[in-house]
């Protein structure tokens, strides 16, 4: 039977309770807002980019995403990244691998996107 199918949703797996200040940072980070679902388990950042971006906390695993954030500045980025507490693990090539507060390990790259000076977010 044919059917359809895409990328949509990247579900960030946090290990811990506190999903308010999971959502706080990566909201930041990804230029959104957090929502906190009612049962506490699950927030929505929005908007980011066309992909849906949820965390769902309190998992029993290690942490397990892997992001790339794009621009044209990468030591303006590590430094908002930072004041937002994320880490710099070690620069590596052209990029530099992060780590958020909740464990997460991601790169800030450069432009990657065709698209990246129309869609990317401008920060202050």
């Amino acid at each position: 039977m044919p059917h359809k199918s895409r990328q949509r949703i990247i579900v960030i797996d946090c290990k811990t309770s506190d999903l308010a200040s999971a959502g706080r940072f990566w909201a930041g980070a990804l230029g959104g807002a957090a929502d906190i679902g009612h049962d506490g388990k699950y927030a929505t950042i929005k908007p980011t980019t066309d992909h849906m971006v949820i965390l769902q906390a309190g998992v029993d695993h290690e942490p397990r995403v892997h992001i790339d954030i794009e621009t044209d500045n990468q030591t303006a980025e590590v430094a908002r990244l930072e004041a937002l507490g994320a880490k710099v693990v070690a620069p590596v090539k052209t990029w530099v691998v992060m780590e958020a507060p909740t464990g997460h390990r991601f790169c800030v790259v450069n432009p990657q996107s065709d698209d990246f000076a129309e869609r990317a977010t401008t920060w202050p």
